[in-house]
């Protein structure tokens, strides 16, 4: 699975308690956000069949707008 998805997500903070919350619940290869793009890309990287939709509900429980980038 890789999805890739627009979120709100601004600091460098927030950024690492994302990718290390994704990390431990889930088994990903590769898991970052870009800060730099207007859309604060979040590309998860696993080996899993994760839906998308699981990811979104779960950076959104983390209290982040969370959706796929078209």
């Amino acid at each position: 699975m890789m999805g890739i998805f627009r979120t709100n997500i601004t600091t460098v903070q927030d950024r690492n308690n994302v990718i290390n919350a994704i990390s431990a619940q889930f088994t990903v290869n590769a898991c970052s956000v870009d800060l730099e793009d207007c859309d604060k890309v979040l590309r998860v990287v696993s080996p899993q069949s994760l839906a998308e939709q699981t990811i979104i509900e779960f950076v959104t429980r983390l209290g982040f707008n969370c959706d796929i980038l078209d």
